[in-house]
């Protein structure tokens, strides 16, 4: 199987170099631009798999860019992840609108950029339906719609298990109640945000037996996510 190709925008070359590293480690082949129109001239050349875009960039901004790749038909489902040091709510909105898929503020490790990219890539997948997702043990088959734990399976409801692929597809990205109650439930459900809370006790309860419970992990005043890192 042919390695994803992922296109590094950014004009630090630091910065640049170490998400490079960090890239080819995880095994992407990876390319580099310094400035948005470079970055055209490769996607021209070859379409990458993915596209991690600096917001702040000379010339035509990476916001720029990224409303001009979704709007060109050969590049309007190309995977965009903004990467930005603006961690304001409202430059968050900004960049999502713009039609990016993710959004990471700086400073970021290198182990959540890969976890974020495999994410993103994963959404867009044509045999999303038989992978099987897995961190530290716990794995989740999406095509059998069964949870196991060091090949051990799990009980649990329909609810807890869609919060739990939901989670294990988005790692170390923080969701608040109302956001979880969009994207599991649907924007057409009108249940309240405690909901969230009950289901979230319900789906750490079938996995505390096997010590998996705290890759749930509570952000007070934000919400909750998915990370590996305790």
């Amino acid at each position: 199987m042919n390695a994803k190709c992922i296109l590094i925008v950014e004009d630090e070359q630091p910065i640049r170099e170490m998400v490079m590293f960090a890239l080819a480690g995880a095994g992407y082949e990876v390319r580099e631009a310094a400035d948005s129109r470079q970055a055209q001239g490769i996607i021209a050349e070859r379409l990458p798999d993915l596209v991690l875009l600096d917001w702040m960039l000379p010339g035509l901004s990476g916001i720029d860019f990224a409303r001009r790749l979704k709007k060109e038909e050969l590049t309007r489902e190309l995977p965009v992840i903004m990467l930005t040091a603006r961690a304001e709510e409202e430059d968050t909105i900004q960049g999502l609108e713009s039609g990016a898929d993710d959004y990471i503020t700086k400073p970021f490790s290198p182990r959540e950029l890969v976890a974020r990219i495999r994410a993103v890539l994963r959404r867009g997948g044509p045999a999303a339906e038989n992978e099987i997702l897995s961190a530290n043990g716990l794995s989740l088959d999406l095509a059998s719609h069964r949870v196991s734990a060091d090949e051990t399976l799990l009980e649990m409801g329909p609810t807890e298990y869609r919060l739990l692929e939901f989670f294990m597809s988005h790692p170390e990205r923080v969701y608040s109640r109302s956001q979880l109650l969009d994207r599991v439930w649907g924007s057409n459900v009108y249940v309240e945000e405690r909901t969230v809370d009950v289901h979230i006790r319900r789906l750490r309860k079938a996995l505390e037996p096997h010590g998996y419970d705290a890759l749930i992990q509570t952000v007070r005043g934000s919400g909750y996510r998915f990370s590996t890192r305790v």
